[in-house]
C-alpha cells in the first residue's frame, strides 16, 4: 500500500462546505469530506484493493448505466466508515473497507454512490446551492436595509426586525438545502436497491450499514434534530428500505466463499498497514479460514520485523496460493527491504505476469527494483517498464520520480526534468511542477510531444485556491 497525502478534489463537497461558510450552514461531513472540500484528500494506492473494489463496482455501474462513463474509484486513507462522490470519481474510505465484514456491505455502499452519479445529483446540487445562497443574500440585504432604516429613525423595533429578517432568511435557505440533500440521499437509496436487484445481489449489506450507523449514533447519546442534518436518520432509512429489501428473492443470498476470502484478505492488509502489530490477529481470531490472519501477520512482519522472517512467511503464503500476484508482490517488497533488488525484480516480474487486472502499480514496483540494481541494461529496461505502468495509470505520482531518476542516470536530463514535473503535478505541487517543466523545456526539442507536455504543465492554472 502506498499513501499519498494530496489529491485535488472538485465537486459537490467543495460547494457544500463553501456555502456552509457563506451562509453558516453546519458541515455534516466527516473529516475526510471536509478535507475534500478544501481540495485535498489523503489517498491510498494498492493494486490488490483497487482490483477487488473495481470488481465489486463493475456490475453495479453497468446496471446504473455508468459502465462507459469513466467512473474512477479512489481509496481514501481515513478510518471512518464513509464514501462520497466528486464528479466522475467515487471515493471510499479504507475504514469502510476494513469495517465491512462482507463484500455485500461495500457493494451496497457503492450502489448508493452510483445512485448519486446516475441521478445527476451533483449537477442539481449546484442549482440548489445557488438558490440557497441567493435566498440568504436577499434576506441579508433586506434585513440590512430594515436595520439601517430603523437606526436612521432611532426605531429599535425596526432594527430588531431587520436583524430577524436576515437571520430568518439564512435559516430558511439552510433548511431548504438540507431538505434537498435528504431527498437526494433517499433517491440514491432507492436506486441502490434497484441496482442490487438487477445484479442478483442482496440489499442486506445496505441494511447492515445503516444499522451500524444507528448503533453508533445511539452510543454517542446525542439528540439529533432530523431537520438539521443532510442525511435521513439511520432508523428512518432502515424502516424505508427493509420491506422492499426483504421482498427480494436475493435477500438471503450470500457472497461467494472465494470472494469473501479475498475480502477478508483485503481487510487484513488494511489492518496491518493502519492498525499496527497485532491488529489482524485480533480481527480474525476464530475466522474459519486461517489465510487472512496469516497474510496480515506476514505484512506486519514485513513492516515491523525481520526481513528474513517476513520472507519465510511470504513464501509460506505462496505455497498455499502460488498464482496469487499479491502474495508475490509481498515477496518482492520484502526482498527490496532486504536490499536484494535483483531478486525483488524477478518477483515483481512474476507478480506483473500473474496479475489479471494488469495494474500499473505492480509495474511501477518492478521498475523501481530494476532501477535499484544500478546496471545500465536494467535501468534502460526500467524506463520502459515504468512508462508502461504510466500508460495504465497516468495519474500515479509514485511512477514519475523513479522514471526521472532512471532518465537522469542515462543522461537524458530533459526527460528527467519532465518526469519530475509530472510527479509534482500529480501530487498537487503545481508551483514545483512548473519549475521543473520550464527546466525541461530548455533541454527538449521545441515542438516535440515532451516539450508540448511541459508547456501544458506551465500553462496549468490551479483554481482550487479560489474555491476555498
Amino acid at each position: 500500500m502506498k499513501l499519498f497525502s494530496k489529491m485535488p478534489v472538485v465537486g459537490a463537497l467543495t460547494m457544500r462546505l463553501a456555502l456552509a461558510a457563506a451562509i453558516a450552514i453546519p458541515a455534516q461531513f466527516s473529516a475526510v469530506a471536509q478535507s475534500a472540500a478544501q481540495g485535498r484528500v489523503a489517498l491510498v494506492r494498492d493494486a490488490e484493493i483497487e482490483a477487488l473494489v473495481r470488481e465489486y463496482a463493475r456490475p453495479i455501474l453497468k446496471a446504473a448505466g455508468l459502465s462507459k462513463s469513466g467512473i474512477e474509484i479512489i481509496l481514501v486513507n481515513d478510518s471512518g466508515f464513509n464514501a462520497f462522490v466528486a464528479g466522475r470519481r467515487m471515493f471510499i474510505n479504507t475504514g469502510a473497507l476494513m469495517t465491512a465484514e462482507t463484500p455485500n456491505e461495500i457493494i451496497g455502499v457503492l450502489a448508493h454512490e452510483a445512485g448519486h452519479i446516475a441521478g445527476g445529483h451533483q449537477e442539481r446540487l449546484r442549482d440548489q446551492l445557488a438558490r440557497a445562497q441567493t435566498m440568504a443574500i436577499i434576506a441579508s440585504l433586506v434585513g440590512m436595509g430594515a436595520t439601517v432604516a430603523g437606526a436612521a429613525t432611532n426605531n429599535r423595533d425596526a432594527v430588531q426586525a431587520g436583524t430577524g429578517i436576515a437571520m430568518g432568511g439564512t435559516e430558511i435557505a439552510r433548511r431548504s438545502l438540507l431538505s434537498y440533500q435528504r431527498t437526494e440521499e433517499t433517491s440514491a437509496d432507492i436506486s441502490a436497491l434497484q441496482y442490487l436487484e438487477a445484479t442478483g445481489q442482496s440489499a442486506k449489506g445496505m441494511l447492515t450499514t445503516f444499522k451500524r450507523f444507528a448503533s453508533a449514533l445511539a452510543l454517542t447519546g446525542a439528540r439529533v434534530d432530523p431537520y438539521q442534518v443532510s442525511h435521513p436518520m439511520p432508523r428512518e432509512r432502515i424502516a424505508n428500505l427493509t420491506e422492499s429489501a426483504e421482498k427480494s428473492r436475493n435477500f438471503d443470498k450470500k457472497d461467494p466463499a472465494a470472494l469473501q476470502l479475498r475480502h477478508d484478505m483485503m481487510r487484513a492488509k488494511i489492518a496491518a498497514f493502519t492498525g499496527g502489530q497485532g491488529a489482524t490477529s485480533r480481527m480474525f481470531r476464530g475466522n474459519s479460514s486461517p489465510l487472512p490472519g496469516q497474510y496480515g501477520d506476514a505484512i506486519s512482519t514485513y513492516l515491523y520485523g525481520n526481513p528474513a522472517a517476513a520472507l519465510k512467511k511470504a513464501n509460506a503464503l505462496l505455497k498455499v496460493q502460488p498464482q496469487n500476484p499479491y502474495f508475490m508482490e509481498l515477496r518482492a517488497d520484502v526482498l527490496m527491504k532486504a536490499n536484494k533488488p535483483r531478486d525483488a525484480a524477478a518477483a515483481y516480474a512474476k507478480a506483473v505476469k500473474l496479475d489479471p487486472s494488469k495494474s500499473g502499480i505492480l509495474q511501477v514496483g518492478y521498475g523501481k527494483a530494476l532501477l535499484a540494481t544500478g546496471d545500465k541494461a536494467s535501468i534502460e529496461t526500467a524506463v520502459q517498464v515504468l512508462k508502461g505502468g504510466i500508460q495504465r495509470d497516468r495519474e500515479n505520482p509514485d511512477a514519475y520520480m523513479p522514471l526521472s531518476q532512471a532518465y537522469g542516470q542515462l543522461g537524458n536530463i530533459g526527460e528527467a526534468e519532465l518526469a519530475a514535473a509530472e510527479a509534482n503535478y500529480y501530487s498537487g505541487n503545481y508551483l514545483d511542477s512548473k519549475i521543473f517543466a520550464a527546466r525541461a523545456q530548455q533541454k527538449l526539442k521545441p515542438g516535440s510531444p515532451s516539450w508540448v507536455r511541459a508547456q501544458d504543465i506551465i500553462n496549468y492554472k490551479d483554481t482550487s485556491k479560489k474555491r476555498k
